[in-house]
């Protein structure tokens, strides 16, 4: 999966400038710069990848959420239905009657249920890939400010 590859990419940069040799008397390394280029390009070109990934999550979430709405709106016409076919006696009237509000409060509550399993799951996945993405940004910024201050040290 992609964010494997970002995550390798990400820890071969790092090790990049772990492993750098140091500028004596500075706090400062020196790092190929086409390697550390070559690395961040990389990353540039995965990471369309992981926002697809977030897309298409919130693209099943509202499928998830399509079909529960789907299924209530079964569930209503299916008990509207009943309660049409029921109408001609009392009893049977009042048991329609039952069993519609029965079979509506089953499929508003599932529908309810499935709309908040599918949003809960979604706000993970787009948290855990948000984090991610911020985490790896954040170290490309990092790796980059301070290869930009190695470069200035060598001008």
């Amino acid at each position: 999966m992609a964010g494997n590859v970002i995550d390798e990419l990400v820890n071969t940069l790092y090790e990049t400038i772990d492993d750098a040799p140091s500028v004596p008397l500075s706090n400062k390394c020196i790092i190929e710069r086409e390697k550390a280029l070559d690395l961040l390009e990389e990353l540039r070109a995965n990471l369309p990848s992981e926002l697809k990934m977030a897309s298409e999550i919130v693209e099943k979430r509202n499928d998830f959420i399509t079909a529960g709405k789907r299924e209530y709106d079964s569930k209503l016409k299916q008990a509207e239905e009943m309660a049409k076919q029921k109408v001609n006696d009392h009893d049977i009237v009042i048991e329609a009657r039952k069993k519609a509000a029965e079979i509506i409060a089953n499929a508003e509550s599932r529908s309810k249920e499935l709309m908040k399993a599918a949003s809960s799951y979604c706000d993970e996945a787009m948290k855990r890939t948000e984090v991610s993405v911020d985490q790896t940004l954040e170290q490309i910024k990092n790796t980059r400010s301070q290869f930009l201050a190695a470069m200035k040290e060598y001008k």
